[in-house]
């Protein structure tokens, strides 16, 4: 999505929230959060842990034209997750995921004002995302309200719940928490998106995945 630069106000924020919270109505919660507390295997010493439950999500179907049907993991490994910034509001974002004629799609995007998580497409399937397709088949894509140039539309609701639905999805698919498996869409080979921008705090955003612990990242964005 194309960059079309606006500044929000909190009022804007707000009805951003509330429109999301109409549309969610009689929509059920993913049942993702049952399925992804289950113990999975620590990194260097083998110790066991438990898995980091999914944050509250609700299933806001894209388009079948703008995804691909498949059975991940076991069709494709998934090895990355995708950072996005929509460059849009969450609800001008969500009818472009619904609109066949866009080819376009994300697996999860995150309200500004609250950190709402929409669910866009199965993680089984292949969101259209990345603009590279072993990328797509590869990767879990989460979108983020905003534009960015304009860090307001970051706000601590928003990170925190990205966060905690970046470690639920590390953990169900032994991802490792770290700057070469979470990257921005700007990383992706091939691609001519900056997303999700130099004033996207990675360092607070990490350590939130981690759990408060901070890390040292294995390498930074190009």
């Amino acid at each position: 999505m194309e960059a079309h630069g606006r500044t929000p106000t909190r009022r804007a924020l707000l009805r951003s929230s509330a429109y999301l919270a109409t549309a969610a109505t009689g929509l059920a919660a993913t049942g993702l959060a049952a399925t992804a507390a289950t113990a999975t295997t620590a990194h260097a010493d083998g110790r066991r842990r438990r898995a980091a439950a999914y944050p509250p999500t609700h299933w806001i179907p894209a388009s079948t034209s703008n995804y691909r049907v498949s059975d991940r993991p076991t069709a494709y490994p998934i090895d990355f997750i995708v950072i996005h910034v929509t460059q849009e509001t969450f609800p001008d974002a969500m009818k472009i995921f619904q609109d066949p004629a866009k080819q376009v799609s994300a697996h999860y995007m995150v309200a500004s004002a609250d950190g709402y998580i929409g669910q866009f497409v199965r993680e089984k399937d292949v969101a259209w995302h990345a603009g590279n397709k072993d990328y797509n088949n590869r990767s879990i894509g989460i979108e983020h309200e905003g534009w960015v140039d304009e860090p307001e539309w970051f706000t601590d609701e928003m990170y925190a719940s990205s966060a905690a639905l970046t470690a639920a999805v590390c953990d169900r698919y032994g991802i490792p928490k770290n700057r070469d498996h979470i990257i921005g869409h700007v990383e992706v080979p091939g691609t001519d998106h900056t997303d999700p921008g130099p004033l996207w705090d990675w360092d607070r955003y990490m350590e939130l995945v981690n759990g408060g612990a901070r890390v040292t990242r294995a390498h930074r964005g190009v």
